[in-house]
């Protein structure tokens, strides 16, 4: 059984920069850690490798920095990591990212049939929870988002089946393999890596996929090939609330207060 499982350096702060020409991530002086949806999807898989001895690989696509972050991954005791790494992959959309992070999944999958890909749900700084799908769809793979717990696996007859965290309620929800998983945080906790897998993994030679290894066609990809664009970041600006004291002989004034507040905003009351 063959696991692959995306992941993403991002900022670990709030106060990112954005470099105004165009509006694309500055790196330079600003903490980055693994995004947490995709921690939790690295867990999902070591669980399932300790069950059924799967073999995980880890890939990234970022700058030579996110280097780190599979180190951290093969630490927690993934087999494989591959860092996608190049000029023209910088600045990428969704939509670009799928295509890149596809394509390296493609040549792994031609050299070790994949079963499983599990990302996580969306990242922290984009929010946008299109990738993992976007990757399910160039690879023609089985969707399966939301995912809170895997109910069973069967490898025999290429069958999963999963529990979906939707808004109101779950949902079950059997599917064929291959299939990619998009997880939430509650369907695990996480492991410690142990210190001889943090000393193997700070001595493994992570490999670094060009595009010269995957031969794309620069329009596509990169900011070159990103159809969507930020046209402008920025902080959201917020007034600071008023509180009003309803406690004791103050009930029936806050309660009016409330009613000439409503009024002042224009808020319909329906009985």
């Amino acid at each position: 059984m063959h696991i692959i499982v995306p992941v993403k350096m991002v900022p670990d702060t709030t106060l990112v920069k954005i470099d105004p020409e165009t509006n694309t991530l500055v790196r330079e002086g600003v903490p980055f850690i693994t995004n947490p949806f995709d921690t939790h999807a690295i867990e999902e898989a070591l669980r399932l490798k300790d069950r059924y001895d799967a073999h995980v690989t880890v890939i990234s696509m970022g700058p030579p920095s996110a280097e780190w972050v599979l180190r951290r991954a093969l630490s927690l005791g993934a087999d494989q990591a591959i860092l996608l790494s190049d000029r023209v992959f910088g600045g990428a959309d969704t939509l670009a990212t799928s295509k890149v992070l596809s394509e390296a999944i493609k040549r792994l999958h031609n050299e070790h049939p994949v079963d499983l890909i599990i990302c996580g749900m969306q990242t922290i700084d984009g929010d946008t929870a299109q990738v993992g799908p976007g990757i399910a769809c160039r690879m023609k793979f089985t969707q399966l988002t939301l995912v809170d717990r895997i109910l069973q696996l069967d490898l025999a007859q290429k069958r999963i089946q999963v529990r979906r965290k939707l808004e109101e309620y779950y949902e079950s929800v059997e599917a064929s393999l291959p299939a990619l998983l998009t997880v939430v945080r509650e369907i695990n906790s996480l492991r410690y890596p142990t210190v001889p897998k943090k000393l193997e993994s700070a001595e493994t030679m992570i490999p670094v996929w060009s595009n010269e290894i995957l031969k794309l066609d620069p329009n596509t990809i990169g900011l070159k090939g990103s159809p969507t664009n930020v046209r402008r970041i920025f902080a959201p600006q917020r007034e600071k609330g008023e509180i009003i004291d309803a406690m004791g002989d103050n009930k029936d004034a806050a309660v009016n207060m409330i009613i000439d507040k409503l009024f002042e905003w224009n808020i319909v009351i329906q009985n």
